[in-house]
């Protein structure tokens, strides 16, 4: 058995590199900006390609599903990269292509707030897709970059997967119906998702977790077969949202960019800014497995159990990367 996680922001070192490895994490869509500019992604990427130049025997990078089979067959793990924010194609549709031939892979077209695309989950009114928004996803279609639409408030999340001629993905949610995080998804979000063939990740993110860091994994498992009975097998997989061995100070990166003098709290409190612990069965990637287990002992055959761990976001890399033919 091997996995593939559809987001991870994890502060990453030859010890999570490793511990991938071990888990058999093939494959990783990781963050590489939240507020960041053109030219500072450019930057991280550079930082990037250090990691795939100094722990080459680890980590190769990934742009296209026959990397997944490469990083298997060399026992290493292939690193997909994403935005979790429009801010580096700026106000400007020709880096949507660009940004592409960097290499990265997924883009969410907002980020908890308004942005130049989509509305975010934290905004009180939600009023779509803007103008720009709507030539983004033709461009994004064009040429193959998945539209992410995680953090992105209802509406906006609803026409995005209409307006979209490909299919998207939500890489890290999980269902309102277990957890009624702001950022968990309503049903007819999910199910417009699946008609559209699209991917959910489930998320083990505490704030998104039904009791939080206290969730057991039981639980997990049975939210999973209870979205399955609500779309079906083919349109979920994991995207865990582990910010592994991150420091607080992250977090205010992430929630407050450079757009707020004050402190936003996001899904957390004024009492618990930082990063709330991981449930005891998912501290690192090398909890794959015993959810892998978790998934059988609540009645997934071998067969759904490999699509949900790594088939389904094979398929979906496979027929979203590049143009179509």
């Amino acid at each position: 058995m091997y996995f593939v996680d559809g987001l991870q922001y994890s502060n990453w070192t030859e010890k999570i590199f490793k511990e991938m490895n071990v888990a058999g994490l093939a494959a990783v869509h990781v963050t590489i900006a939240y507020h960041e500019n053109f030219r500072e992604v450019v930057t991280n990427i550079s930082k990037w390609n250090n990691y795939f130049e100094i722990f080459s025997d680890l980590i190769i990078p990934g742009t296209c599903a026959a990397d997944i089979d490469l990083a298997r067959q060399s026992q290493r793990t292939a690193i997909f990269f994403g935005f979790q924010n429009p801010s580096p194609i700026e106000d400007d549709i020709s880096l949507v292509e660009i940004c592409y031939q960097l290499g990265v892979r997924f883009m969410q077209l907002s980020y908890n707030n308004q942005s130049l695309l989509a509305t975010g989950c934290y905004e009180s009114d939600d009023p779509g897709v803007t103008r720009m928004g709507k030539q983004v996803i033709k461009e994004m279609n064009r040429i193959g970059f998945v539209i992410d639409m995680s953090h992105s408030a209802e509406r906006s999340t609803l026409e995005a997967i209409a307006l979209s001629e490909r299919p998207i993905t939500i890489s890290h949610a999980n269902p309102v119906f277990w957890h009624s995080a702001r950022r968990n998804k309503p049903d007819v979000v999910l199910k417009a998702l699946a008609e559209r063939d699209g991917m959910l990740g489930f998320s083990m993110y505490p704030h998104h977790l039904d009791n939080g860091s206290l969730c057991k994994l039981e639980d997990f498992c049975q939210m999973i077969a209870r979205t399955v009975e609500l779309i079906g097998v083919d349109h979920v997989g994991f995207g865990s949202d582990l910010c592994q061995d991150q420091p607080n100070s992250v977090v205010e990166w992430m929630r407050n960019g450079r757009w707020t003098k004050e402190t936003d709290y996001g899904e957390g409190s004024a009492d618990n800014a930082g990063f709330p612990p991981q449930p005891a069965w998912f501290s690192n990637s090398t909890g794959y497995p015993g959810i892998a287990k978790g998934l059988a002992d609540v009645g997934f055959d071998n067969v759904d159990v490999a699509k949900i761990c790594h088939g389904n976001w094979y398929q979906f890399f496979e027929r979203s990367f590049g143009p179509e033919h």
